[in-house]
């Protein structure tokens, strides 16, 4: 089969396309005829080599939709013929078949498309147990900091459906705002969270940016407002960064990490399903940036280093 594979870390360039091959499913898992791919932040971090532990010969890609076309030693075979989400680990995903334990699929309901799946599977799934590990109630003030992305735009869209009393992004341009606006949101900022007639302070903060902004970020919270961390495609935040929150000490301001991977998995594909129902719905919008093939999966990379993308792209075989 072909699968993109990362020779050489850091340009895009040193992905490309070899035949490998297929993996086939152990105890447990499944085999997917892979039909689309989302293209993540985490593919292009480790691509980067910001992440170490991964050597030369690596496929990317964590999430995948299509058809389940066998099954391993344990799994009902009533999967096979399936269409699914599935979530294959930290690589893999970038090929023409992949693998995935059964606990990691949902299954894809008429009127949903693969492409649709990948663009809001993973994203809404961290966006909902991101405001929810906010402890996000209708009526607050939520800025999305970054929310031209996949997860940008679920938790706009989510915040907004769940009452938000306003829902501000930054973003990097006046069309990307336009765009947010259409999506729900109330109030559009630059990239350094300044805007005309913005709220003075948030409730709760998404951060899917991190790097060296992040103080300047804290300083917008509200008293007991709270700022949680879902990425770092700008890099890690100052070493002294929490120092914000000690000079700020009365406000009793609090910062956290988020990771899905500390969501029991019967929770998170709970969540998955019915978002993925509620897309199928017309209830949630799977914004799709472009859609490439396998072989152009640099240029997909190079769209996400030149910060262009708005939504998710999508690999297809």
């Amino acid at each position: 089969m072909q699968a993109v594979v990362i020779r050489d870390f850091g340009d895009p360039d040193g992905m490309i396309v070899e035949e490998v091959p297929a993996p086939r499913p152990g105890p447990g898992q499944v085999e997917v005829a892979v039909e689309a791919i989302g293209v993540g932040g985490v593919d292009a971090v480790i691509r980067r080599g910001t992440i170490g532990g991964f050597s030369p010969g690596f496929v990317p890609g964590s999430e995948v939709a299509g058809e389940v076309v066998s099954a391993g030693a344990g799994v009902d075979p009533v999967w096979i013929g399936r269409r699914v989400w599935a979530f294959v680990g930290t690589s893999g995903g970038y090929a023409e078949r992949a693998v995935a334990y059964v606990d990691d699929l949902t299954e894809l309901r008429d009127g949903l498309s693969p492409v649709d799946a990948v663009a809001l599977g993973s994203a809404g799934t961290v966006a909902h147990f991101a405001l929810a590990h906010a402890h996000f109630a209708a009526g607050e003030r939520v800025l999305v900091r970054g929310a031209a992305g996949s997860i940008g735009i679920a938790a706009v869209e989510l915040a907004t459906r769940g009452g938000a009393g306003a829902v501000a992004v930054t973003t990097s341009s006046s069309e990307r705002g336009r765009r947010l606006r259409e999506l729900g949101a109330s109030h559009v900022l630059d990239r350094a969270g300044v805007g005309e007639s913005a709220p003075e302070d948030y409730d709760v903060i998404v951060d899917i940016v991190g790097g060296a902004d992040v103080p300047r970020f804290l300083d917008k919270l509200a008293p007991n407002g709270r700022l949680v961390l879902v990425g770092a495609v700008a890099g890690l935040p100052p070493a002294d960064f929490g120092m914000r929150l000690i000079e700020t000490f009365q406000a009793s301001r609090m910062f956290s990490t988020f990771s899905l991977n500390t969501v029991p998995v019967a929770d998170r594909n709970a969540v998955r399903s019915d978002l993925l129902a509620a897309a199928t719905r017309g209830e949630l919008t799977p914004v799709v940036h472009d859609i490439l093939t396998l072989a152009e999966a640099p240029k997909a990379h190079r769209a996400m280093d030149a910060g262009t993308v708005f939504g998710r792209i999508v690999l297809v075989g």
